[in-house]
């Protein structure tokens, strides 16, 4: 069966394949820019803590706590949105319509003058940033050939931490975080020109009927080969986004999506969906990215705060670039369990060292940032690139884009929760026992994926949907 799924294309091919997610990577540069955003504007507007002598708004740590959590808050708005508009517009459509609310939504940061401009700007962004999902991994996943799937995808990772780095660094630079917001625009304007020069996603148009340019588009994506050539990959193809039409034509259900969801090859992916982006929250930097200026500084380690948000960011990119390589070796299922096990035991050493070593003040520093960063390092090189690479596959065609929706839904209500109640669950808990029993916690999260996560890796769209039935 794998060399099945060997398809003879050659560099063109991998070239052209490229070139058609170069859209997909500038979004994610654009959604690192987004994200990062509250980290930078908190920690000068909340007590000023990064010293901008030119700023003269300040809100509250609970305004704080608000504006940072608000981003994805009503994201899942813009995954119902992208629900509705998907089916209608197709990927690349809806991957330019993403641009136009968080290009507005810097526009409207820069010219905050109140509390309440800060919190219509996080809306918008939180509105691009659910726009954004579903049709940005659709499209990558439907475009790429089996071998060079899991690569390509996880690549998205690194230049979504490429859009964090950009920023910080510019922060860093120019010390003036309005001017850094506006200088982020160009990246929303540079992605609609690329995405308007990509082809659109060979299976949406199956599945809208258009099969002759589906396979216009399909010879384009791999290098502009020949009829014959992709003629195993296009019938693949077509057997997995209208099966329902080929095997079952008397069962009605079949073409209600909705009530896809409720069949087996929906439900069990589903649920692995949902503790993946549970696991993946609980040990990404992405929850506490609105109070890292605050952590570093309980870290206590003698650090320059903006560059070493620059640096942190700079890890989880190299992360990024290693899950390339790494999950074309190691396959997801034992990245998945490697990376997990590093962030549980960093957790829990972090805990252990903060809460019991009182002594040796700056050693101790040193100790717990360096193992923090080896967990982002980690999570970014494992479970964060993963999640979004599963997500593109594990769902069948016909509720590919329901659940796929549905999942962003909830990754970003668990992102919500875990961002919003935060500073309540340190002061519950001590802010060193966080990290104790949140790697308590990813102990048994490695258990659960043990016996559950089964390998996607290089194999059709076809076969991995097969496996959940």
């Amino acid at each position: 069966m794998e060399e099945k799924n060997k398809y003879d294309y050659g560099i063109k091919s991998t070239l052209a394949q490229c070139w058609a997610i170069s859209g997909p990577w500038l979004l994610q540069i654009d959604l690192g820019i987004q994200v990062i955003t509250s980290t930078i504007v908190i920690g000068v507007l909340e007590n000023n803590t990064l010293n901008d002598k030119n700023e003269f708004l300040t809100i509250t740590s609970e305004e704080a706590s608000w504006f940072g959590s608000l981003q994805y808050l009503f994201t899942p708005l813009g995954n119902v949105l992208s629900l509705l508009l998907l089916d209608r517009l197709g990927h690349r459509e809806c991957m330019i319509l993403t641009n136009i609310p968080g290009l507005v939504a810097q526009i409207i940061l820069y010219y905050a003058k109140n509390v309440e401009m800060l919190y219509a700007s996080s809306s918008l962004m939180a509105l691009s940033m659910g726009l954004l999902n579903a049709p940005c991994l659709g499209y990558t996943g439907e475009v790429c050939e089996p071998k060079l799937r899991g690569t390509l995808t996880s690549s998205m990772n690194i230049f979504y931490y490429m859009g964090t780095i950009i920023l910080t660094m510019m922060y860093s630079i120019t010390k003036q975080w309005r001017l850094t917001v506006i200088l982020g625009t160009v990246f929303p304007i540079l992605t609609i020109i690329i995405i308007l020069t990509t082809p659109e996603s060979p299976i949406w148009l199956l599945t809208n009927g258009k099969h002759s340019k589906a396979n216009r588009n399909l010879r384009r994506l791999r290098g502009k080969v020949s009829h014959e050539k992709c003629e195993n990959e296009f019938q693949e193809m077509i057997k997995y986004s209208v099966p329902a039409k080929s095997d079952e034509p008397n069962d009605k259900n079949d073409t209600n999506a909705w009530k896809q969801l409720l069949k087996p090859e929906v439900l069990r992916p589903f649920r692995l969906m949902m503790l993946y982006f549970f696991f993946k929250n609980l040990f990404s930097v992405l929850p506490l990215l609105p109070y890292l200026v605050s952590i570093f500084n309980k870290f206590a380690a003698p650090v320059n705060v903006e560059w070493t948000i620059s640096f942190t960011m700079s890890l989880c990119m190299a992360g990024s670039v290693m899950a390339v390589f790494l999950i074309r070796t190691l396959g997801k299922r034992l990245l998945t369990l490697f990376s997990l096990s590093v962030c549980s035991v960093c957790y829990i050493m972090i805990g252990l060292i903060g809460v019991n070593w009182t002594n040796a003040e700056p050693l101790k520093s040193w100790i717990v940032l360096i193992l923090f960063l080896i967990n982002n390092l980690s999570a970014s090189a494992g479970l964060m690139p993963i999640a979004w690479t599963l997500l593109s596959e594990i769902f069948p065609a016909k509720s590919k884009n329901i659940a796929s929706n549905l999942s962003t839904v909830t990754f970003f209500v668990i992102t919500f929760c875990m961002t919003k109640y935060y500073p309540d669950y340190s002061n519950l808990v001590e802010f060193y026992n966080v990290f104790t029993i949140n790697g308590i916690i990813g102990i048994f999260g490695c258990i659960y994926f043990y016996f559950c996560l089964p390998e996607t890796e290089n194999k059709t769209l076809q076969e991995i949907s097969e496996f959940f039935k």
